[in-house]
């Protein structure tokens, strides 16, 4: 008869705690799960010759104008982007408001492609301008939950130059007192995980120049190349760059436009939804998961400008592309024009509008212990809550709906969703 007690004893589970130490030691250090702070939606690059102080309420306004000349009920915006009527009038109000009160959530000033090369003195004044800018908004409450600027790549041509634009901004923020957990730095083209250690090294450095806490500053890597994806050795550079960054790389942004040239994808053919696109993005994904690191899509270069009938097929195309990025978890994308804020909160309000009656009746059950139609595992619970608190945080779902529906109030809805409190 077998010993109930089992046969490995106290010292036999000790020596496999032992043997396995490094293994846990490395796994709680690389994979930490999501960070706390609230994602935002998307990001939307401004050239840094033309953004001031007022670019985020100028982009909310023009953002408005555009939605009632072209759609100003919700069924004319139903119309325009082929979704059903019901479920753009559950959400028109909400759009509106959202582009009053907070029309871009993430804005990034471009000193990279959306600048190009002008010379070191117009730019070294067009960076200092837009950190003072961005410090002006911040004081008077009208700047972005986070802000930031792109400098341009490590790569060698441009490598003297993208670091004194970071530089210099960096030094500027510092001296106005507005750095912050808001700021981001985005370093583009990444080809090489060197760049990514350099940058952190150079993040340091800035650091310990302004006093600023250890760790702080931390940066965005833009996945625009095919190296990036596949190195000469036949690895995924994307998840040893993770490493690289020591703890600095906040997220992986795929930029649609580079990545599609390079593999010499036709100019016509070149988009989110291309199957080059879908695999980067796939490998990206793997490499973020459990990380903290999170993604972001990249944008549509198809503006919505023009007739009534243009606008609505720019609306069409840029709303059928978020919506496909959210359900393939991308929960953030790039923006490049004010006329996309209206689709890209359409989009997302309801795409978790439209799953919100099944999330929350899936989580009350799992949290009530009731059986139902689908036996949820703890993983899909946190995924759940997850969805529920992005909903949150973009304002597509309201506090009050979560406690009625769940039972749960935000602060318990983020501990389930192993998330921190909101910021």
């Amino acid at each position: 008869m077998t010993d109930s007690t089992g046969a490995l004893s106290a010292e036999d589970l000790a020596e496999i705690d032992a043997r396995l130490a490094d293994t846990d030691r490395d796994l709680a250090q690389l994979y930490p799960g999501d960070q706390a702070a609230r994602q935002p939606v998307h990001t939307v690059y401004v050239p840094g010759d033309v953004f001031t102080a007022e670019t985020v309420t100028t982009w909310g306004s023009e953002a408005c104008t555009a939605l009632a000349s072209h759609a100003p009920t919700s069924a004319a915006l139903a119309a325009a982007t082929g979704l059903a009527d019901d479920i753009v009038a559950a959400v028109y109000d909400a759009v509106v408001a959202k582009l009053g009160a907070e029309p871009i959530e993430d804005l990034r000033v471009d000193f990279e492609d959306g600048y190009g090369a002008r010379s070191d003195d117009e730019e070294d004044a067009a960076v200092v301008a837009a950190a003072k800018a961005l410090a002006v908004a911040a004081a008077a409450g009208s700047a972005p939950p986070y802000y930031g600027i792109r400098f341009k790549c490590l790569e060698h041509a441009t490598r003297t130059r993208g670091l004194r634009t970071l530089d210099l901004f960096v030094s500027a923020m510092a001296d106005h007192g507005v750095i912050s957990d808001r700021l981001v730095l985005t370093l583009p083209k990444v080809t090489a995980v060197a760049q990514v250690s350099a940058m952190a090294w150079a993040c340091q450095r800035l650091e310990d120049a302004h006093g600023l806490a250890a760790g702080q500053l931390r940066f965005e890597v833009q996945v625009e190349t095919p190296q990036a994806i596949l190195g000469a050795d036949g690895r995924a550079l994307v998840a040893p760059m993770i490493r690289a960054g020591h703890g600095r790389v906040s997220g992986f942004h795929y930029g649609t436009y580079d990545y599609s040239a390079s593999l010499g994808i036709a100019a016509a053919y070149q988009s989110l939804d291309h199957p080059a696109a879908d695999h980067a993005k796939a490998v990206m994904q793997l490499a973020a998961a459990g990380t903290g690191v999170r993604l972001s899509d990249g944008s549509t270069n198809v503006l919505p400008i023009g007739s009534t009938a243009d606008v609505h097929a720019a609306w069409r195309l840029h709303a059928r592309l978020v919506r496909r990025s959210l359900e393939r978890g991308y929960y953030q994308g790039w923006d490049m024009h004010p006329g996309h804020l209206p689709t890209r909160y359409l989009a997302t309000y309801t795409f978790f509008r439209d799953g919100l009656d099944s999330v929350t009746s899936r989580l009350r059950s799992y949290l009530e212990r009731r059986a139902g139609a689908v036996l949820d595992e703890p993983a899909t619970a946190v995924a759940l809550a997850g969805f529920l608190a992005r909903g949150l945080d973009c304002g597509a779902v309201s506090e009050s709906e979560v406690n009625e529906l769940v039972g749960v109030d935000p602060a318990a809805l983020l501990t389930l969703a192993r998330r921190g409190p909101r910021t």
